[in-house]
């Protein structure tokens, strides 16, 4: 790709500031997002937990062979010691545990033959209010309540399905909770989120060996022609502090969140399904203001060379597809290993992002499919446009190929404002610069960081469910 950089005297001192501004602005920002990220709880344990309370609930309906694949060790003491360990980091943030947890500790100490504890627990939960706290009352004086109205308060109750069913049987007995369809669903669920990854796993491995043996023969593929608009680095940055950050991340929410919760906060329809309609309007806001920039900043360069400035090229979309999974499976065990490896070296990362959590408890289908819309269709598109699209072609431009890749993967990681998750994004970036690179084409990228996204979401729904 040609250089063109503008000298001083074309560049209007008014852009040179704006852009100035906007940097150090995106830096601050930045900053703050990180550091303020090691206070945000992290996902992760909630992933971890649910995946125990499906592996305590399958166990009667796990066949040996597939048991020791799915689980190692005593589950209900791991559980145990998840759940100790939750609740005890809310008490040390000077937080109130949360009731289900509460709920399902005290069920737990009772199930392993600790009443004592497990009464305990119970009244000091019982004094409080809400629907945990009203089983727990109803468990601790249980002629004080009929059938029909211990069933109205399992009806209300909310958490995991592990909590439901051991309240049900508290509060029923067992043959009223339909054990074994439970189990059976459990299986299932824990199976798809298990297995299915670990196939993958094993894919991309394959893929890797097989591209480094390819390399190492001299047989590797040759990277595809590939360009990027013609910008200069002051344009570009403009585009992504300015754009992406000042605009996109600090003005739009500004501006728009609180429009946006006047017209939500009257409609007769559930909170959880008010913050995913909420998401999506947000992020497709956050989108505009940079899109139009660089819309902007395209025109005057013309209609650009065959396949466009930004070369999308969806077309074959089976070639386009099928260069998305490789990449998608080839990046899948160099990011697990990441986060192993982060995870033996720092006993919390940190926060993870918070749409993660509201996919992981919601369990409103339009909220999970406004979710899912906003994590799958519209954030691909939009940060490969940025990170894939435009910045990596033009930092390619002044720093060569390589480099080029690693600072748009880097900005991307940084972008998303947390620390915990900057190393395995800092890899996963750098996947989707590879095939950017590889491929010569954009679309291949949206499809492989959708793929991820889908990946992520279908991990957290299962579990959540």
């Amino acid at each position: 790709m040609s250089a063109e950089h503008e000298s001083n005297n074309q560049t209007p001192s008014w852009k040179s500031a704006l852009a100035l501004v906007s940097l150090a602005l995106s830096l601050l920002l930045w900053l703050n997002g990180l550091v303020t990220s090691l206070q945000r709880p992290s996902v992760g344990d909630d992933l971890s937990r649910r995946q125990l309370e499906l592996t305590v609930l399958a166990q009667g309906n796990l066949s040996e062979p597939i048991r020791p694949l799915l689980s190692s060790g005593d589950p209900l003491q791991a559980l145990q010691e998840s759940l100790t360990t939750a609740i005890s980091s809310s008490e040390e943030d000077g937080r109130t545990p949360a009731p289900e947890l509460l709920l399902e500790q005290a069920l737990l100490l009772e199930r392993t033959g600790q009443a004592e504890e497990a009464t305990a627990v119970l009244q000091d939960l019982s004094v409080g209010t809400g629907s945990p706290s009203a089983i727990a009352a109803a468990l601790l004086t249980p002629e004080a309540s009929n059938r029909s109205e211990r069933e109205a308060l399992l009806a209300q109750l909310k958490g995991s399905t592990l909590l439901r069913q051991w309240s049900c049987e508290a509060l029923l007995g067992d043959g009223a909770c339909n054990g074994e369809a439970v189990a059976r669903r459990a299986s299932a669920q824990l199976l798809s989120v298990t297995l299915l990854p670990g196939v993958g796993l094993i894919a991309g491995i394959a893929l890797l060996l097989r591209e480094l043996w390819r390399r190492w023969r001299g047989k590797a593929q040759a990277a595809a022609p590939w360009q990027g608009p013609n910008l200069s680095g002051l344009d570009t940055i403009l585009l992504v502090a300015g754009g992406f950050v000042v605009v996109g991340e600090l003005l739009t929410p500004l501006l728009v969140a609180p429009l946006l919760t006047r017209l939500l906060q009257d409609l007769p329809i559930d909170a959880v399904l008010k913050q995913g309609i909420s998401v999506v309007a947000l992020y497709g806001a956050l989108m505009a203001g940079p899109l139009v920039i660089l819309r902007l900043l395209l025109k005057p360069l013309g209609p650009g060379p065959q396949g466009g400035w930004l070369q999308f090229r969806w077309s074959p979309p089976q070639l386009c597809f099928g260069q998305a999974l490789k990449g998608f499976l080839m990046v899948l065990p160099l990011v697990s290993l990441v986060g192993w490896l982060q995870g033996q070296l720092f006993e919390d990362p940190g926060g993870s992002n918070p749409l993660l959590e509201l996919v992981l408890n919601g369990h409103n289908v339009p909220a999970l499919a406004c979710f899912g819309v906003t994590a799958i269709v519209m954030a691909p598109v939009f940060e490969e446009t940025i990170f894939r699209g435009v910045l990596l072609p033009v930092a390619a431009r002044y720093w060569g190929s390589s480099w080029g890749i690693v600072a748009s993967a880097a900005v991307f990681a940084v972008a998303h404002s947390s620390l915990g998750e900057f190393p395995p994004l800092m890899v996963l970036g750098l996947g989707l610069g590879w095939l950017r690179w590889r491929s010569g084409r954009l679309g291949s990228c949206v499809l492989m960081h959708a793929l991820w996204n889908s990946l992520t979401f279908f991990n957290l729904v299962v579990l959540g469910w």
